[in-house]
């Protein structure tokens, strides 16, 4: 055993027999253990020990005691808390199945009914923490457990008591974060003290986002680069991946992912009523709504290929203008040419997987990986970045050789020949 769990292993030997690892996400390790008393199987969480550095055991337990009262059928109940030499734990019922995190792995993308139903589910169960002060802040499948086919949510014992932590560590600079960046909202992002509760509403769109089309809505190399997207991006609408979506539900979903916490619905209650209506007898892929926006169209390849070329010959046009009149260097028109030649694979490959995630109807799955990322108005957008790119170089060169900079530099801007020399 580690030295964590040997040190808690010998401060709990009386009350719990810990058996193995579970696993743990970014602000706990999970374990299995019997609780010898009852002899029942429960889930140990141990939160890390710089936490026990801002936050007492009595704080920690005086602050957990709420989400201890939570009595709801999707909710994982807190069992009790503790703190073992300095170690801060609490236990929770050990849940038969598989977390929902597992079954979008396994399965990638998740039937609509499925994930109509899961929603109400727990979207109903923050609710009703809602309506008792609580806020989960980390809703993400990591924290959803599958048991007999119905969701319930864990991990809102830890909520209340990070958010204590975290107060006291701006002070301590101990760093704690609180949230999942993949599904943080705005607010919740930019460490605001004041966010409530319509940050889960956020969190629940990421999660229906990602449960619908098989990826969340940004992505990115480091923690931050997520933030910046949730902060500054527009994802991408979830009929144009997944055009079988009813439109009231790409809808709801687009309205959870609102950047404003203001444009999202205001009321946990209103969320769930929106759910249960989509949600209701006879659900279809192909209904239709007044107030939703038209399902995406097919464009046929020869026309996008008809765009492209009137597209390239103004571009073109203007490269090979802007090198005579302005003098630009002979490489600025045959860079042009090449970034035109690289893209016109990349429209007609956008183009023909647009069509096929159309017409491919309700048992279309759409594959992952680039073919996912590949759609038209990427295509169109890096297409715009490569060519302003282009010219951005070209303004830099431009000003080195005016200014007698590098080897762009003249001899006549660098002072080394003056205009009458031989």
């Amino acid at each position: 055993m580690d030295l964590l769990l040997d040190k808690l292993q010998s401060s709990l030997g009386s009350r719990y027999r810990i058996e193995r690892e579970l696993g743990g996400g970014g602000m706990s390790k999970v374990y299995l253990a019997e609780e010898l008393g009852l002899r029942r199987k429960v889930v140990l969480k141990v939160l890390p020990p710089e936490l026990g550095v801002v936050l007492s055991a009595e704080r920690f337990e005086r602050e957990v005691q709420l989400a201890a009262s939570l009595q709801h059928p999707h909710i994982v109940t807190l069992l009790a808390s503790g703190s073992a030499d300095s170690i801060l734990y609490y236990t929770m019922p050990f849940v038969e199945g598989e977390s929902l995190r597992a079954r979008l792995d396994r399965e990638h993308e998740l039937p609509v009914p499925d994930v109509v139903r899961m929603l109400i589910e727990i979207v109903d169960a923050l609710s009703y923490a809602h309506a008792h002060g609580v806020i989960h802040r980390d809703i993400k499948p990591d924290n959803i457990l599958l048991s007999h086919g119905h969701a319930v949510i864990t991990d809102f014992g830890i909520a209340r008591a990070l958010s204590a932590a975290d107060e006291k560590s701006r002070l301590t600079g101990s760093g704690i974060s609180i949230g999942t960046p993949a599904y943080m909202a705005p607010e919740q992002a930019a460490a605001e003290r004041d966010f409530d509760h319509r940050a889960d509403l956020y969190s629940v769109g990421v999660l229906a986002f990602e449960l619908l089309t098989g990826e969340p809505p940004f992505r990115g190399p480091t923690a931050q680069a997520v933030i910046a997207a949730h902060m500054t991006r527009t994802p991408p609408p979830v009929a144009e991946l997944r055009p079988s979506v009813p439109p009231e539900l790409a809808a709801i979903v687009g309205r959870c992912l609102e950047k404003r916490p203001a444009d999202r619905f205001q009321k946990t209650a209103d969320l769930l009523a929106a759910l249960q209506a989509v949600g209701g007898p006879g659900i279809t892929t192909t209904r239709a709504s007044a107030t939703a926006p038209p399902p995406a169209s097919v464009w046929p390849l020869p026309r996008v290929l008809g765009y492209f070329a009137v597209a390239g010959a103004v571009l073109l046009a203007a490269a090979w203008g802007l090198r005579t009149l302005l003098g630009l260097p002979d490489w600025f028109f045959a860079a042009a040419v090449i970034l035109l030649a690289l893209g016109l694979p990349i429209v007609a490959a956008a183009a023909l997987a647009h069509n096929r995630r159309i017409t491919g109807g309700a048992g279309y799955r759409t594959p992952a990986g680039i073919p996912r990322r590949l759609t038209l108005r990427r295509a169109v957008t890096g297409g715009v970045a490569a060519f302003s790119g282009l010219g951005l170089v070209t303004a830099g060169y431009m000003g080195m050789r005016a200014l007698g900079i590098g080897p762009a530099g003249t001899l006549m801007a660098a002072g080394t020949l003056k205009a009458r020399d031989r």
